[in-house]
């Protein structure tokens, strides 16, 4: 099954930041597509605050 949430560590991972600049990335893009905290960010969520493609970020965090 696909992964659609995203968590500080693939951030990190797609990013090449530290982990405390992912979480933070992660905490501006929660708080743009207009969520409470603690809730989940998707890939499109994220995909539509950074810019990045979401087909590439799902290929990339969906690979084994």
């Amino acid at each position: 099954m696909p992964r659609i949430c995203l968590y500080p560590k693939d951030v990190a991972t797609l990013t090449g930041r530290s982990y405390d600049a992912a979480k933070r990335l992660l905490r501006r893009a929660r708080q743009a597509a207009g969520k409470p905290q603690g809730a989940l960010v998707t890939v499109q969520d994220f995909c539509a605050y950074t810019g990045l493609d979401t087909v590439e970020v799902s290929a990339a965090l969906n690979r084994k």
